[in-house]
């Protein structure tokens, strides 16, 4: 099973590159990606994509899902749809960053970037009310 974080919060101050992530058994499924940024500093931009590789070596040519620009803190989400990429059996984040400013050019984030299987909310509201309904049944 996916982990929940493709990427843990943390603070950055270069581009980069996340861990690889093996998806085991979530191969070909859709999931709900979610960036998370809670720490910039003014005039930055910061560009996150996610890519795919068979082997966990060669990460092909494009992304697999991009966030767009960001420049704000805030929570983003964007839908990855492995179905159409069967062969991908591992994920990871790459980022990009650049400040423009007078002062210090060195740009600062702190972000996340949090996976789930789509529906996986849903799932879990709908068990939540089946089970509310069944206490009040038996009440």
């Amino acid at each position: 099973m996916l982990p929940k974080f493709l990427l843990p919060e943390f603070i950055a101050r270069t581009d980069g590159v996340g861990p690889k992530i093996e998806l085991g058994a979530d191969t070909g499924k859709l999931f709900v990606l979610t960036l998370g940024i809670n720490r910039i500093v003014e005039k930055e931009r910061l560009v996150v994509a996610v890519w795919g590789s068979r082997d966990g070596i060669d990460w092909g040519m494009k992304p697999v899902a991009s966030f767009p620009q960001k420049f704000y803190c805030g929570m983003y989400s964007i839908l990855l749809n492995l179905h159409k990429c069967p062969d991908v059996k591992y994920l990871r984040a790459e980022w990009k960053m650049n400040r423009w400013s007078k002062g210090d050019q060195t740009p600062l984030f702190g972000f996340y970037i949090f996976a789930e299987e789509s529906g996986a909310r849903v799932s879990v509201a709908t068990n939540a009310h089946a089970a509310q309904a069944q206490a009040a049944i038996a009440c």
